[in-house]
């Protein structure tokens, strides 16, 4: 069978690829796989079945590539194709379990910065961040929400310069809670800070083999060769079919899991050609 991709469509243009996916695109019609678009501002809106109106029905099972969406957006896209004829490749359930850092961080354990959770709604900081953060060692911390930092604010709203100190902390958590708003994902999530020698590689998973190694998209002239050997262990116990890992090397010399996604809705690098990824998406028998 062809391979399927299911875009996001240009918000200026339902009818073409949005720009941001367009090489993407271009790659796999080159290639002789078809090309299906969706409606990301109406699925985000709540409207899963006009979000997909434009789907041809019965097209068969899809990869998504696109924005990132909520672990119940995405469920809600699933059925929403899955009623059209077009199942999406990942299951719901292994989305939100790459996508989202409680999903995947025990599997990891050992091998990425011990960090602490929990459930939080947008606009609210939790009452006891000390109890929260009481599992953690004393020293410096990342905050975060489940999916994202904010690094590009990283003294005001992402790094503490000691997590036990209590004050310190809400006052980064409530930075970061106010920045992420309505969109803040998940809940809260502190992280060990750990400090690195080298950029991020991003390496990409295909049913637990890495089939690409790349540049982290903030960092394209970077691209180091990590070790993969106990990385792929996890990934293979996660059980989920399309992730990617940043990698990066810490001041000891060990190897360390920055952060895992699915790969859906991992940016690819410009300096990336989209089929060295593409030509190892598995299509439907």
């Amino acid at each position: 069978m062809t391979l399927t991709v299911v875009f996001c469509a240009d918000p200026l243009n339902p009818r073409r690829v949005d720009p941001h996916f367009a090489r993407e695109a271009a790659a796999v019609r080159d290639h002789y796989g078809n090309v299906a678009l969706i409606d990301h501002d109406v699925l985000r809106r709540g409207d899963a079945a006009a979000a997909v109106r434009r789907v041809p029905v019965r097209l068969g099972p899809a990869w998504y590539r696109g924005w990132m969406l909520t672990g119940e957006e995405y469920e809600a896209l699933a059925e929403a194709l899955k009623e059209r004829g077009t199942p999406l490749m990942i299951r719901p359930d292994d989305y939100r379990r790459a996508h989202e850092l409680p999903g995947w961080h025990d599997t990891f354990a050992g091998l990425t910065p011990q960090s602490v959770w929990c459930p939080l709604p947008p606009r609210t900081v939790p009452d006891d961040l000390a109890e929260l953060v009481r599992p953690l060692p004393a020293g410096p911390g990342v905050i975060k929400d489940y999916v994202k930092s904010r690094k590009h604010e990283w003294a005001e709203a992402c790094y503490v310069p000691d997590v036990k100190n209590v004050a310190q902390l809400r006052g980064v958590v409530e930075k970061m809670v106010a920045l992420q708003d309505e969109f803040l994902s998940g809940g809260l999530v502190v992280r060990e800070f750990e400090s690195y020698e080298t950029g991020e590689a991003r390496v990409w998973w295909v049913d637990g083999e890495p089939v690409l190694i790349g540049p982290h998209p903030d960092e394209p002239d970077s691209c180091p060769e990590p070790e993969l050997d106990l990385v792929a262990a996890a990934v293979r116990a996660l059980g989920c079919r399309f992730i990617t890992t940043d990698m990066a090397l810490r001041a000891d010399g060990q190897w360390r899991v920055v952060e895992v996604g699915d790969g859906q809705v991992s940016e690819l690098p410009v300096s990336v050609d989209p089929m060295d990824l593409y030509a190892h998406l598995p299509v439907p028998d």
